[in-house]
């Protein structure tokens, strides 16, 4: 075992590990996907060591909105039962997290002489709803390792597991580099049935805390979600899903990696364990394809190359996986500009927080399996280039390898396009959501002012601008964005209702709330209409939703585009909103275009650097009636609208600003350090198909 350490670092980031193991082996059609979780729920079940929920009536909450309102949430918090959390000192649970949401104080570092937590966080304004999504895997180990009453208590594993830091994650987290991600810790030697039976224990207690916080009266003040992140890092390139559920009634045990080495295998899996006749169903999210070497959100991995199977696949994705995560902590996944099979001028906009760029080289090396041994490669320095045609790539985790036009929203809503021609089904067809990604139970904190972190080495600003990790963080992290739904009222139901049908859209941490419309018919002057909604939503359709047929041949779409500015304390006023449009001609070219359609496409607005103030005019509101000026009615397209705040400060900014000149480190001399920022929302698509 090796130790490879900068001495500028306050942790250790990576260790080299040669561990035996078992022979990878290739996945199995959809049909014959394994099943190594059905058989032990069922046990558990059946001994009633599982959650039951209580059975409670439907109550409709007292606020309705039958033209739908904006709820803000997150829908992606870590809390101590997540291992790489915990082996950071993170001490607060889904309860803490559930309290922080709803505007409580809750315990933060630093740490204490006693190994506490001592200081506190207080979130600037409560959320409306919220999922803890603790990692699947590794419940099981964490239980083991830290119940006293466990036969492996005294382990040596347990031991290192339980004092932290680098050496405990890798101890574990290797195991999820390796593909197919197979358990390595000895105190599941008998294999998964004792880490997946230990796993029930804290699964039950991230259901009670939800079922808990969860409001269940009229009032429907708060809504909590149940949740878990399904976890794994093949050729450390990034394959994560959230998993949401509808209800109180879930799993025995949540599905993980091990388990479910791909996307369909965790599909059928789930669909086992989690049958809508129970009162049980899901959706996931899949989230950091900036970070995925094109593996993430490209369909079919590693299935037969045949129309049924690519059929089977789209149909699967279809039902269960409405929506990803455009933006968090760990960067930006809408956009990269320059791919050389995707027509379209660059969009500056693409880079906000982006973290892998085109020419910068990797941080770390990469962790992978050769004749049946975990090997670890040391960091490289080759510049990041593209990914040639679909191929993927590894090391994305880290910054290395290659960049696919699969990694981002934009662009891998073309691939679904071009899947729709080919097989009559777009599996790609996602709605945008953002989240934290916070491993410090810190939900929905995305304030840029005294921003005070998503993982422990954030916690303080000299964290924050000097500390790298083994992910994207300090000096390149960011607050993360928020989830926003349009929902007829704050409960579980509406908020997954509205998920499902995609009319949800993500922000980069703002609390804009966009609407986005589109019709055959609209009217022109339907901004100044007093039933702008009804008429919106009678005559066309909504985010997330599939335009019908063009009703003659030289018909143009007509888009409703809206949105009502952030009125939070010290709120940035809305600079602009841009319709983006992707399509695929008759030849199969895939283009995109920016439409600046309201607001202001040239602006006098910004950050004097020197303060952090902000200068200049913006606006509360913003609405356009737009046509599409180069449509074609033979060409399949997805429309998106994105809303633009004035420049505002960066975190990273004010930190920098918040030290005298003689103490300032050199950090702070970096442009992207200090540095203004246009916050900014997405909706989800409007998708047009010739057919």
């Amino acid at each position: 075992m090796t130790l490879l350490r900068n001495n500028k670092l306050t942790i250790l980031y990576t260790i080299l590990f040669t561990v035996a193991v078992t022979g990878c082996s290739k996945p199995l059609p959809i049909e014959e996907n394994p099943t190594t979780t059905s058989e032990v729920a069922q046990s558990l079940i059946e001994s009633k060591q599982t959650y039951i929920p209580p059975t409670r009536a439907k109550v409709d909450c007292n606020d309705q909105q039958p033209l739908r309102k904006a709820l803000f949430g997150d829908l992606h918090v870590h809390t101590t039962y997540s291992f790489d959390a915990y082996s950071y000192g993170v001490q607060t649970t889904p309860e803490d997290a559930y309290r922080y949401a709803k505007g409580q104080a809750i315990d933060f570092f630093p740490v204490d002489d006693d190994g506490k937590m001592s200081g506190s966080i207080k979130i600037d304004r409560p959320l409306d709803f919220l999922a803890v999504t603790d990692h699947a895997e590794f419940l099981g180990e964490y239980q083991l390792c830290t119940s006293t009453e466990s036969p492996v208590y005294d382990h040596d594993f347990c031991q290192t597991f339980r004092k932290g830091g680098s050496k405990a994650i890798m101890a574990v987290a290797s195991s999820l580099a390796i593909d197919p991600a197979q358990r390595i810790s000895p105190v599941c030697a008998q294999g998964n049935r004792a880490c997946l039976e230990a796993s029930n224990i804290p699964w039950r207690k991230i259901i009670d805390a939800a079922e808990n916080a969860n409001d269940f009266s009229a009032d429907c003040s708060f809504t909590a979600m149940i949740g878990y992140e399904y976890s794994g890092s093949p050729s450390s390139s990034n394959y994560h899903r959230n998993v949401i559920f509808r209800s109180g009634s879930v799993p025995a045990i949540p599905v993980s990696k091990f388990e479910a080495p791909l996307d369909y295998y965790l599909w059928k899996e789930l669909d086992k364990n989690c049958k809508k006749e129970d009162g049980c169903d899901y959706l996931t999210i899949p989230h950091n394809s900036n970070l995925s070497n094109g593996k993430l959100l490209i369909p079919y991995a590693d299935l037969p190359d045949t129309t049924e199977n690519k059929i089977a696949y789209a149909k699967l994705r279809l039902a269960r996986e409405p929506i990803m995560e455009v933006f968090q902590h760990k960067g930006n996944s809408e956009c990269a500009n320059g791919f050389p099979d995707i027509l379209g001028a660059a969009d500056e906009l693409c880079e906000l927080e982006q973290i892998r760029v085109i020419g910068n080289t990797g941080r770390t090396g990469r962790i992978y399996v050769e004749n049946d041994r975990i090997k670890y490669s040391l960091p490289r320095k080759n510049p990041t280039v593209f990914c040639e045609g679909d191929k993927t790539g590894y090391g994305g985790m880290q910054g290395n390898g290659c960049l696919s036009k699969n990694d981002f929203y934009r662009s891998a809503l073309l691939t679904g396009l071009k899947e729709e021609n080919e097989i009559g089904l777009n599996s790609v067809k996602l709605g945008a959501s953002a989240s934290t990604d916070t491993h410090m139970s810190v939900a929905g904190e995305t304030r840029e002012s005294n921003w005070r972190g998503h993982i422990s080495t954030e916690w303080n600003k000299e964290g924050r601008l000097l500390s790298p990790t083994l992910i994207p963080s300090g000096k390149e992290g960011n607050p993360g964005g928020l989830t926003g739904v349009w929902a007829t009222e704050n409960s579980r139901d509406a908020i997954f209702d509205s998920m499902l049908r995609r009319e949800v859209f993500g922000t980069s941490g703002t609390r804009i709330k966009p609407r986005f419309f589109a019709s055959w018919t609209y009217p022109e002057n339907l901004c100044e209409d007093n039933q702008m909604l009804t008429t919106a939503y009678e005559e066309g359709v909504p985010m997330g939703s599939d335009l019908s047929a063009a009703p003659a041949a030289d018909a143009v779409p007509v888009f409703l585009l809206a949105a009502l500015a952030d009125t939070g304390a010290n709120a940035t006023p809305l600079q602009k909103l841009q319709l983006i449009k992707g399509w695929v001609d008759s030849d199969g070219n895939t283009h995109n275009k920016v439409y600046d359609v309201a607001g202001d496409a040239e602006t006098k607005a910004g950050v004097n650097l020197e303060t952090g103030e902000r200068f200049g005019d913006g606006h509360a509101s913003l609405c356009a009636v737009f046509s599409d000026p180069d449509f074609d009615t033979s060409e399949n397209a997805y429309y998106y609208m994105r809303a633009v705040e004035n420049p505002s400060p960066r975190w990273s900014l004010l930190d920098c600003l918040g030290y005298s000149d003689d103490e300032r480190p050199k950090e702070c001399n970096d442009e992207r350090i200090s540095t203004a920022i246009n916050e900014q929302a997405w909706t989800s698509p409007i998708w047009f198909n010739n057919k």
